[in-house]
């Protein structure tokens, strides 16, 4: 991708994502959708539940525990139903989705700098 591709953003835009660390606590099948799981995830200081079309790449025991990247100040939008409250990270690649994690164990609802 070239630069010029890019829709570039200034540095306050940008400082207005609120990316927190979040440790996956529970994942659910959601009726009727073939790639969406329901999520909670602790923050640390509060549990969001996050809609997640990553069912097709991951199992639910594969994603208990794991460390993740929420967008925080999302605002909360209604997929199939079910409030979603927050956005996980992920990459598109070959294979599908993978999720954007960290590589050492950080503190649940630490803010991504």
């Amino acid at each position: 991708m070239e630069r010029n591709d890019l829709q570039e953003i200034s540095l306050e835009e940008f400082e207005k994502i609120d990316l927190r660390i979040g440790k996956i606590i529970s994942v659910e099948e959601i009726p009727n959708a073939s790639k969406l799981y329901k999520l909670q995830v602790d923050l640390g200081s509060e549990k969001r539940q996050l809609v997640a079309g990553i069912k097709e790449f991951y199992s639910k025991e594969e994603l208990i525990g794991k460390q993740i990247i929420v967008v925080a100040n999302l605002k909360p939008a209604k997929i199939k139903g079910i409030e979603s409250q927050g956005m996980l990270l992920a990459v598109k690649t070959k294979e599908g989705y993978t999720l954007v994690t960290t590589d050492k164990e950080a503190e649940l609802s630490a803010r991504v700098e």
